[in-house]
């Protein structure tokens, strides 16, 4: 597909001369080869946005990954749109090329600090493209997620089957013609014969998964752990192909907690859908909020004041410090230790104390909203704030005691899971699992979103890989974690808690009873809720487990079109059979442990 290069307008900051020099490679590289041919789609300020044709989907990801320099080495996320039932049809096909299905696939190239963004165009009657596993094994479950939802093929996929759904379902959820509530099909009733199928469905068959069942030596032996163990931290069942205690192969199986979280955003209004991204990484509490809010807020076009902004990096860095205590506690209770996370969790309940003070909630408080916060900050706050963290270092001194320097504990981790950078970058491993493999890189850091730019705080980085690695980087994340909370403390910014702006959730009360005009806005907002304008955008944030971000395309009504929501935790399972081929069982706890995920975070 050769189109005219729109023009596209990038964010006035610093990343718009890494847009824009990427832009000019790109160009300079298709001027002379024509596969490399692609239209810009212009309405996309969150990253560069190129439209391509099925036939150059592999060669052109090929060049952008080995052939471009400083390249894209990580496929970030990969998904779909159903595109057929846009309410401003007409102005999108204007905006972009015609498409029934569009795909969607998200890169990512740290040497640029840059995300870029490919969509290739698909008619409702060849729903298939070709599988890009050969160019990054980490879309092998992406490519099933499209497959499954959406019922877009992947030719050449090593085994296109369900992920999310029962093996059993009929139909693609994230299809519009497919229905969203229970109450708009018959009620559900479950036969013998249902029930017989449905048990049928779940039985592991190595022969599906290209397992022998024994080798020239031995017969091998088949263990599901879970899904309900556990040690595998929620419905999570990993099916193991064993050797006496040694793993030859691991299967991870997924979708037992699925809720379809992205089909609920689709009507449920703006501000409505924000209590259901605190349920995403239930441990993360209004870091979920932050990239929802942030990516409204860059579509509408909303400024948020200096004093909001501070209290969420606050707010979010505290449930930094809860969420790495429950892994902490978890990880060392995992190896056999079980004093700490009794310790911990202590310390995560006098943390919750002071979040409940702030927001009136505890670990889910929903505070963030579209503009700024739902209400300012407490009289007194200052004090519960200092006093925790003061608190709290003399705590971790201990802790490293009881665990890190335990020799049990290193004996159990050292060396068990080990992967390396250019392994994390192909299967798409940020966050913590990948600075324990020597790479400094923080989003927070290289490319500041709402204000950490004004903070000081370092990167823990380690460059063992391996489970030991993975939990030393997140107990010096807390240390820092602490210091940018002390930074908001010192220097809270006066002002208003939220934007003055119409789309702001909930409105301003400010003149309702002097003119209709503003009561009428404040009603709609309050009621149906604010109309955001159409278009598309993505802002990553670093959270607890790695990059999260909310893909959002609105067509110019009060909820969502299509809401797409990247999590960290879903690729970093992928890598699973990677880390433990040859290890033992009880490594493989160890592993599972030292990853940190949480089952909402991979299903949705």
């Amino acid at each position: 597909m050769i189109g005219v290069r729109a023009k596209s307008r990038f964010p006035a900051s610093a990343y718009r001369d890494a847009a824009v020099a990427f832009m000019q490679d790109l160009a300079r590289e298709s001027d002379t080869r024509p596969e490399l041919a692609y239209w810009l789609q212009p309405d996309t300020p969150d990253m560069p946005t190129l439209w391509i044709g099925e036939a150059q989907l592999l060669e052109f990801l090929r060049w952008l990954k080995h052939g471009i320099n400083r390249p894209f080495a990580m496929l970030y996320d990969l998904s779909a749109i159903d595109e057929r039932m846009r309410l401003v049809r007409g102005e999108r096909e204007a905006a972009q090329p015609a498409s029934d299905f569009t795909v969607v696939y998200h890169l990512l190239s740290f040497e640029r600090d840059l995300f870029i963004r490919v969509k290739v165009p698909l008619s409702e009657s060849d729903l298939r493209l070709p599988s890009i596993t050969p160019l990054w094994p980490a879309a092998n479950w992406y490519e099933r997620e499209v497959w499954d939802l959406f019922g877009i093929d992947f030719a050449g996929h090593p085994h296109l089957t369900r992920i999310m759904m029962p093996q059993t379902w009929q139909g693609h959820p994230l299809r519009k013609d497919h229905h969203a509530r229970a109450t708009e099909v018959d009620p559900f009733s479950l036969s013998p014969h249902k029930q017989q199928v449905e048990q049928e469905a779940l039985r592991f068959r190595p022969e599906d998964w290209g397992m022998a069942r024994a080798s020239e030596e031995s017969e091998f032996l088949f263990l599901n752990l879970g899904p309900n163990h556990p040690s595998v931290h929620g419905v999570f069942r990993v099916a193991l192909q064993l050797d006496g205690e040694r793993i030859v192969d691991a299967v991870p199986d997924i979708g037992y907690h699925h809720r379809g979280a992205e089909k609920m955003a689709e009507r449920q209004a703006w501000h409505s859908y924000l209590p259901y991204t605190d349920r995403i990484d239930y441990l993360g509490g209004v870091m979920n909020n932050l990239p929802y809010v942030l990516a409204l807020e860059q579509l509408a076009g909303i400024d948020v004041p200096e004093r909001a902004q501070t209290v969420r990096i606050m707010l979010c860095e505290f449930f930094r410090i809860a969420s790495h205590l429950v892994f902490y506690g978890t990880f060392a209770q995992d190896l056999g230790q079980m004093s700490p996370v009794f310790y911990m969790f202590e310390d995560r309940e006098k943390l919750f104390g002071v979040i409940e003070a702030i927001t009136g909630g505890r670990m889910h408080p929903s505070w963030f909203r579209i503009g700024g916060l739902a209400q300012d900050l407490p009289n007194g706050w200052e004090q519960r704030v200092r006093a925790f963290i003061d608190y709290l270092p003399a705590r971790l001194q201990e802790y490293e005691g009881m665990v890190l320097r335990n020799a049990i504990v290193r004996k159990r981790c050292r060396g068990i899971g080990v992967y390396d950078t250019a392994a994390a970058l192909e299967w798409g491993v940020t966050g913590p699992g990948l600075r324990a493999t020597g790479l400094a890189w923080d989003l927070r850091k290289r490319r500041p979103y709402s204000g950490y730019e004004n903070f000081e705080f370092d990167i823990p980085a380690f460059d063992g890989g391996d489970s030991y690695d993975r939990c030393r980087v997140r107990v010096e994340e807390m240390h820092q974690s602490l210091r940018i909370i002390r930074q908001c403390l010192q220097h809270m910014p006066a002002g208003d808690y939220k934007s003055d702006h119409p789309l702001t959730t909930p409105p301003r009360k400010a003149r309702t009873m002097e003119d209709i005009e503003t009561l009428i806005q404040h009603f709609l907002n309050n009621s149906w809720g604010p109309v955001m304008p159409a278009g598309e955008c993505c802002v990553p944030v670093e959270a607890t487990k790695g990059l999260n971000s909310y893909q959002i395309i609105s067509d110019g009504n009060t909820t969502a079109y299509r809401n797409r929501i990247r999590t960290p935790s879903f690729p970093h399972l992928q890598m699973i059979p990677q880390m433990c081929r040859d290890l033992s069982v009880s490594d493989l706890i160890a592993i599972i442990a030292s990853i940190d995920f949480v089952m909402a975070d991979v299903d949705r």
